[in-house]
């Protein structure tokens, strides 16, 4: 075996001179304490152009280093990376009809309301857009702390408006979402995520419920004061998916910079552009896990007018956390514990952006003015070389 450091350092260097500015924004961000560290990456026609790392675990002196494969709690990207991938599978194998109803499939969701009418309506579809009807959030772990109790009160929530009438983004329908996929598969959504979407694009860091021997290789989201009263490290943030065993439909998936820029690199091979996509085979390994009209559909934005959500994915919008430069025909999401995720389908590039900005509570909101900055500095730069290298 042969030492690389000194050539990953030299690529390191390389990597921080042409991207200079979005390195700047990052560094600023955690002199500024919007987070402690930070892992990100570029994907662009195939070739990873960046992947590395800034910052330490947390604020302390003698705090670990974040590396480029450092694993995250990405939150909500468990939405896209997880349930929507799932979902995406089995309405492209037949075995997920969108417009199927959720109480067909979760009984429990319509009887014994007072009035099941508009639950009655809601499909799997509005689900995925965030249209259902169905609150935000709620704080249902401090009133239902047990797996059965939280599952029968997300059942059970009223409805704030009628199917398809309003854009709400939806923890609680996410969670029942990914019990609805369950029904369909006849297994629990972890290990079938990991056999039909993470081993088959070789996503080797990506997983729900780290092992306890590896949570100290993951950088902590909080000190939870609240309800478990403990420092968090290497379980899921969310306490609604913690409550579910730790591995949820909105919540609950750890992972890395290289294996979400893989998984990006697939979504872009079957996005219907077939330039580059020899190479992005010898970065990524990209499997033709989708196809392009599962793609295309998934990516298409939804009612009512004026939302940005497509089914499972956002897209970008005015003051989007994508910034300025990334084209309407892209899919992206974020994470409360301070993940992003963008995909630009038509200029075949892909941006991660993984923290821990919830260190050491959940109150700095810095992140939000982070996020946009970082994506405008990357996709400048980027620009501004391949123009040079013309």
């Amino acid at each position: 075996m042969t030492d690389d450091t000194p050539q990953r350092a030299a690529a390191g260097r390389s990597q921080a001179e042409r991207f200079s500015s979005a390195y700047c924004v990052l560094q600023e961000a955690i002199e500024r304490r919007a987070f402690p560290g930070c892992a990100f990456g570029l994907l662009a026609r195939g070739q990873v152009l960046l992947n590395d790392a800034l910052g330490h675990f947390t604020y302390d002196e003698g705090s670990r280093k974040v590396t480029p494969e450092t694993v995250f709690d990405i939150a909500s990207l468990t939405k896209v990376v997880s349930t929507t991938a799932a979902a995406m599978l089995l309405h492209q194998r037949g075995r997920l009809n969108l417009d199927t109803r959720l109480g067909d499939l979760l009984p429990g969701f319509v009887v014994g309301r007072a009035s099941s009418r508009n639950a009655r309506r809601i499909t799997l579809r509005n689900l995925l857009a965030h249209n259902s009807g169905l609150p935000g959030y709620a704080e249902l772990f401090r009133t239902d702390p047990s797996p059965a109790a939280l599952f029968r009160a997300c059942l059970q929530l009223p409805l704030e408006a009628e199917p398809g009438q309003r854009a709400e983004y939806s923890d609680i329908g996410f969670i029942l979402l990914g019990k609805a996929l369950e029904v369909l598969t006849h297994e629990h959504l972890a290990p079938w995520v990991r056999r039909e979407v993470f081993d088959p694009l070789k996503l080797s860091s990506t997983r729900f419920c780290p092992a306890p021997q590896d949570r100290i290789a993951i950088p902590p989201t909080e000190i939870d004061e609240i309800f478990r009263h403990r420092r968090i490290q290497g379980e899921v943030e969310d306490e609604h998916a913690w409550l579910l065993h730790g591995a949820a439909g909105h919540a609950g998936v750890f992972s890395n910079v290289p294996d979400l820029l893989r998984f990006s690199a697939e979504i872009i091979a079957a996005s219907g552009h077939k330039n580059g996509s020899a190479s992005a085979a010898s970065e990524t390994s990209v499997h033709g896990l989708f196809n392009p009209e599962t793609v295309a559909l998934f990516a298409q934005r939804q009612p009512p007018e004026g939302s940005s959500r497509a089914l499972g994915w956002d897209t970008p919008s005015a003051n989007s956390s994508s910034g300025r430069h990334f084209s309407a025909r892209s899919i992206g999401h974020l994470g409360f514990s301070g993940c992003s995720l963008w995909i630009d389908l038509d200029q075949q590039l892909a941006v991660v952006l993984l923290t821990n900005r919830t260190w050491p509570d959940r109150r700095d909101q810095q992140i939000r003015d982070v996020r946009p900055a970082f994506h405008d500095a990357l996709l400048e730069a980027l620009a501004h070389s391949e123009t040079q290298d013309r």
